[in-house]
């Protein structure tokens, strides 16, 4: 934001977005013309439909990225107040525009939000806490996203509970350490998401294999559901 000198955890973000953007293999491993993919991101969003049941708006995604969080959810998601994404780079807040032109989109940082205290009824945060893999910077996000969430809202969290071997620009949160970057809060979380390698070589077999491997809990490797402030 204006005024305000990038840390060195923002910067090392900044590169290691970049460089995702600049490795075509990682955009072919995650393209939804895989089965694999496109299972993990419905099971995705039928659970969070279930567990959005009775928020309420408005809707602030922190991290949107391109939006395809703010779009896979839509019909799940508060139809009260305004839809917003913030992230880091004006690059992928253009897609995100384009992607979902209903919404509203801010360039900031996490850990200083241009909105006042309690604007937000519902915080989606989708893979954001396991990038930030400075403690300090991760807990400054979680205050602030405190901050503009009002009482009794909710996080929707999904984010990896397993290290991915292969990235070792992010990390794993137990639901201890999640519990920690909101003390006092209420986490309800499950398991989630098939070992993403093994769902994308599920071939011509993904209808009927993924909702059998998505049942055995080794085989999983992210945490979905609400962490919720008090009233």
């Amino acid at each position: 934001m204006a005024g305000r000198s990038r840390t060195p955890e923002v910067d090392r973000l900044h590169q290691v977005y970049e460089g995702y953007d600049a490795d075509e293999s990682a955009r072919a491993r995650w393209s939804l013309d895989n089965a694999g993919n496109r299972a993990i991101h419905a099971e995705r969003a039928r659970r969070a439909g279930v567990v959005l049941s009775g928020a309420v708006g408005p809707v602030l995604d922190l991290g949107c990225g391109g939006g395809q969080v703010l779009v896979e959810l839509d019909r799940a998601l508060p139809t009260d107040g305004l839809r917003v994404g913030v992230d880091l780079r004006a690059a992928r807040l253009s897609v995100a525009a384009d992607a979902a032109p209903g919404a509203g989109f801010a360039r900031a940082e996490g850990s200083a939000l241009p909105f006042p205290d309690a604007t937000f009824g519902l915080v989606l945060a989708f893979t954001l806490f396991s990038s930030i893999l400075d403690e300090a910077a991760a807990r400054a996000v979680a205050t602030e996203l405190g901050r503009v969430l009002r009482p009794a809202g909710r996080v929707l969290w999904y984010d990896l509970r397993r290290p991915n071997p292969s990235n070792d620009a992010v990390r794993p949160l137990a639901p201890a350490e999640i519990e920690a970057l909101f003390p006092g809060w209420t986490a309800s979380l499950r398991p989630l998401t098939v070992l993403p390698p093994l769902a994308r070589r599920l071939g011509p077999a993904t209808d009927a294999l993924y909702p059998r491997l998505a049942r055995v809990r080794p085989l999983t490797t992210h945490l979905l559901g609400t962490v919720t402030k008090p009233a």
